[in-house]
């Protein structure tokens, strides 16, 4: 890690003075990512709900919200953003498809037939859900990116009793040059009369109660959708392999769930199983040092470490040096970051 370039990035929970460089950065995201709409009032309204959820004394698990996003303190710039949704489903559906195989046979025909459908379900009621991970193109480097995916692990990691045992993901699904989805406009578009991005744009803003409202309950024959449409279920978004590739290294695995609109899959795994949950540990904050005096040996052992602290959650990443009976010292710019002092607890795991 070329610490130089990085210790000046916090990940810290999101405020209302962001809302205007979070519309900025939303702007950026594209098509396909509903937790982060180009909507003021949806992003007032998620920032309350957050800045609410981050304070709560005893969790709703209800639609809560954990918004954080990632400052560069030297530019004084969100450059990126994660969440965690809590209670996933239960303040108004969410409605996943779920690949599943119907067999039939006919003996006089001496005839078996497999047949792929897509069942509309409500599977993931109740769990907890990471997203909004996005991150401006300048700082995909690194490993800042890998640092700000984990970090949403390392606040379940802190805070496990506000989470649900069962965590999941839904990744951007593919979109062509255009950014149309071939899913959507094979099957929700027949139905809605909508452009993908209409349609994305009024889930985002307003929720999915029209989809239940206007989506076929019974079973979809992939079959009858085009071959373009078929190929890109459960193919995440170019753009979000990366961050596939780090969910599976994390312990997240894909079952067959994809997104009602892009056809994007969905992974997920038991939250004690998760790679960051497992190896974080708990340490007391005994002294600090000038990252410039150490060598190269103690240069290469990088933490992501946050200050444990539900009402001023930070993280950041940064040179550790692991001391007798569970102590650290850390960076004094990290523990800057943290806003943390001697004898202070910290979570840490290794980069």
């Amino acid at each position: 890690m070329n610490t130089k370039n990085t210790e000046s990035l916090v990940i810290r929970a999101a405020e209302e003075s962001d809302l205007d460089r979070l519309l900025e950065l939303s702007a950026m995201v594209g098509s396909g990512m509903t937790s982060m709409p180009t909507d003021r009032q949806s992003w007032i309204d998620k920032l309350e709900r957050s800045i609410k959820d981050f304070n709560r004394e005893q969790p709703k698990k209800n639609g809560d919200i954990y918004f954080m996003v990632m400052e560069d303190l030297e530019t004084d710039k969100i450059v990126g953003s994660g969440a965690v949704y809590a209670g996933i489903g239960l303040h108004r559906p969410f409605y996943s498809y779920k690949l599943a195989t119907l067999t039939t046979s006919s003996e006089k025909l001496d005839l078996t037939i497999h047949t792929r459908l897509l069942n509309l379900v409500n599977d993931f009621t109740g769990t907890t859900e990471i997203g909004s991970l996005f991150l401006l193109p300048k700082y995909r480097r690194d490993g800042i990116g890998k640092f700000l995916s984990r970090s949403r692990f390392l606040l379940l990691a802190d805070f496990p009793e506000r989470f649900d045992e069962r965590v999941f993901a839904e990744m951007r699904g593919w979109l062509d040059e255009d950014d149309n989805s071939p899913f959507w406009d094979a099957l929700g578009r027949k139905f809605f009369g909508l452009s993908f991005q209409k349609a994305d744009f009024i889930s985002a803003v307003d929720g999915f109660q029209f989809i239940s409202d206007l989506m076929p309950k019974y079973p979809v024959y992939l079959d009858l959708l085009s071959k373009e449409a078929q190929e890109v279920i459960g193919k995440p978004h170019k753009d979000a392999a990366p961050a596939f590739n780090i969910l599976k290294k994390e312990g997240f695995r894909y079952s067959g769930y994809v997104d009602i609109f892009d056809g994007g899959p969905s992974v997920q795994t038991a939250l004690k199983n998760i790679k960051t949950v497992k190896d974080s540990k708990d340490v007391t904050l005994a002294s600090t040092f000038n990252t410039a005096d150490l060598d190269a040996l103690e240069k290469s052992q990088s933490y992501i470490m946050s200050n444990s602290q539900l009402h001023n959650y930070r993280m950041t990443r940064s040179p550790l040096i692991r001391l007798e009976n569970k102590t650290v010292s850390i960076s004094e710019v990290a523990a800057n970051a943290l806003q943390l002092k001697t004898g202070d607890t910290l979570k840490i795991v290794k980069e």
